[in-house]
């Protein structure tokens, strides 16, 4: 989701095959780019996120002086790869792409979003269509009779933490319990079962509160609406938000007018404020915090508590040690962390029974 729109499934294999040819090549040196390319993760379909970030960009564009050209990858790994061989420099990710980022992009947080509710935090949620009657115990029946949408590998909310959550503890593997497993963001995951095409799907609030906004002129003429079509029949524990990420050899006076682009974007009063403030809105953005690392503590824990309850699916003593140590050291690293900060141990991310 840069500042090209990829889409389609011969676009992506071309950004994949120009990546691949890019293998060999140094890390893009520290100088100054003549234009910065930011990068935002696919949750709806390009011409949308455009229609609500060029507005944005071209406020970054006149604040830090340098040309911002977005970058709309149609999936998280294909932004991920951009980054890590400079054909990206920041970029909007989700917590888990945000952590792929670090481990294999030389990538680091330094920001994250908070939400214009106020509530710091999101969820994961299960929706099915409204006129089903399905229930959460429909799906975990595991009788292959069920059409299913998941999100992105790479994604928090679409992937991780209804496995973390739901399906891991459940010893519910996807592809083994329904009829059928697509693969889509949550906005194509969204319509799919408003309109029958899917039983059922992964989502988050943040993307039905987006479209129950959205639908509101819809419902104001007495016409069925997407949100009016489905029904969540499961959430998750809090996520974190997002994180802002920015290669790390990225210029030090680049970072530094970004930073405080992004730090003060939308703050203060008076119409400038609100005018940006009403731009984030429309994507569910309140604003931006400073971040570092230890914001992707917790996905690190969903991420190793996933894995141990498949090592204890699987029986395989070996990777259940393996397994448990990852996240016993995780969770050793998220105290000390709380400690530091004064604050009282937080809950671990899910029971794990022995």
């Amino acid at each position: 989701m840069i500042r090209r729109s990829l889409i389609g499934a011969g676009l992506t294999l071309a950004l994949a095959l120009g990546l691949a040819a890019c293998s060999e090549r140094e890390t893009p040196n520290s100088a100054a780019p003549e234009v910065l390319n930011f990068s935002i993760l696919a949750t709806e379909n390009s011409t949308s996120l455009d229609t609500f970030w060029r507005p944005i960009l071209a406020d970054m564009e006149k604040e830090i002086g340098i040309p911002v050209k977005p970058f709309y990858g149609s999936n998280y790994t294909a932004l991920i790869e951009a980054l890590r061989f400079g054909q990206t420099d920041v970029g909007w990710f989700s917590n888990l792409s945000g952590l792929e980022a670090v481990r294999r992009a030389d990538a680091e947080i330094f920001a994250r979003t908070f939400d214009p509710s106020g509530e710091d935090g999101y969820r994961s949620v299960l929706i099915a269509t409204a006129s089903s009657g399905l229930t959460l115990e429909d799906v975990l029946k595991c009788d292959r009779t069920l059409d299913f949408g998941i999100g992105d590998a790479k994604s928090t909310s679409g992937t991780l933490a209804p496995m973390t959550y739901l399906f891991a503890p459940e010893g519910v593997e996807p592809e083994r319990c329904f009829k059928q497993v697509r693969t889509a963001n949550h906005q194509a995951n969204l319509f799919a079962v408003a309109n029958g095409v899917l039983d059922v799907a992964t989502n988050n609030s943040t993307a039905i509160r987006l479209q129950t906004a959205r639908d509101v002129e819809n419902r104001a003429n007495g016409q069925p609406t997407v949100t009016d079509k489905v029904t969540v029949i499961w959430e998750s524990p809090k996520l974190p938000e997002d994180p802002i990420v920015w290669r790390k050899n990225l210029d030090p006076a680049v970072k530094e007018k970004v930073r405080q682009f992004f730090l003060t974007y939308g703050k203060g009063e008076g119409p400038e404020a609100e005018r940006q403030r009403k731009l984030l809105s429309a994507i569910s953005i309140g604003g931006f915090l400073p971040a570092d690392s230890s914001h992707l503590l917790p996905v690190r824990e969903m991420e190793a508590t996933e894995a141990l309850l498949q090592a204890r699916n699987s029986g395989d003593q070996a990777r259940i040690t393996e397994a448990q140590a990852t996240l016993d050291a995780i969770r050793v690293e998220r105290e000390a962390l709380d400690a530091r900060a004064g604050e009282a141990p937080a809950a671990a991310v899910t029971p794990v029974a022995p």
